[in-house]
């Protein structure tokens, strides 16, 4: 597009939509149309500065000419934010985790129609980190491996969308699917591992912004793949070149891999 691309952010109020409306104020490939937050929300006003009286900070009402969402909400915000772009056309770009089987049949489905890319996790550093997690499980097939991963008290689901992301990929470059191999608790006596399974261990405590871990194990060796972030805003930013990448695409189910991958021409 030569004009900025109308964003809408919708879970504007919390840590990744703050994050996003500080980086998105002085990004000239953005006009901000629109915030979502929770009618109420304390949080908002305490992070955005400047003349806001145009914005609508509560819902989807009137909020036609948006060209590109960015949803880090939760699954009743994604719901929402996706009825908008159904009806609307625009693109979705989401990084919303925890949902339903019939919410992933939703976006699915609405991929057909409009472009929408989903990624548990924004980070280049996480993408290079899949990549290799997929190649290092398919060469050594016989090796167990256990993901684990670490986030902050408040976070709702386990296991993180990432660590589900990276199990998929593991288990894809063992021709296997993440539901035939996945163990996500241990507890008891559960006996001896079974051999091929994919273990999840995860940790919920403070601050933490983002850590995965992919153990790797054989008889006297052990290879270790891992990913920490320490700043929330490298998701944001992922984010907004998704949203900038997206905006005009083809209706399709896009990657964060498929932006990675245009940049590198």
């Amino acid at each position: 597009m030569t004009r900025p691309v109308r964003l809408a952010i919708s879970g504007a109020s919390g840590r990744m939509g703050l994050a996003l409306l500080g980086l998105v104020r002085d990004d000239e490939r953005f006009e901000l149309a629109r915030a979502i937050v929770s009618v109420g929300s304390p949080r908002l006003g305490k992070a955005v500065h400047g003349d806001l009286s145009a914005l609508r900070f509560t819902d989807w009402t009137d909020a036609a000419g948006v060209d590109v969402v960015v949803d880090f909400s939760g699954p009743e915000g994604l719901a929402a934010a996706l009825d908008h772009c159904e009806e609307s056309g625009a693109a979705l770009v989401t990084g919303t985790t925890g949902l339903s089987d019939a919410l992933e049949d939703r976006l699915t489905k609405a991929a057909e129609r409009i472009a929408v890319l989903r990624a548990a996790n924004f980070s280049l550093g996480v993408a290079v980190l899949t990549r290799l997690l997929r190649e290092a499980a398919a060469a050594l097939p016989g090796w167990d491996l256990d993901i684990v991963e670490a986030h902050h008290n408040r976070k709702e689901d386990a296991p993180s969308g990432t660590a589900l992301a990276l199990g998929h990929a593991a288990a894809a470059g063992r021709g296997a699917t993440l539901d035939e191999l996945a163990v996500y608790s241990r507890e008891g006596r559960p006996g001896a591992r079974k051999a091929g399974t994919i273990g999840f261990a995860v940790v919920r405590g403070g601050d933490i912004v983002g850590e995965h871990q992919a153990l790797l194990m054989g008889q006297g060796e052990r290879i270790e793949l891992g990913h920490r972030a320490t700043d929330r805003s490298i998701f944001a930013r992922g984010a907004l070149e998704a949203a900038a990448w997206i905006a005009g695409r083809a209706p399709g189910a896009w990657s964060i891999e498929d932006v990675i991958a245009s940049k590198r021409g």
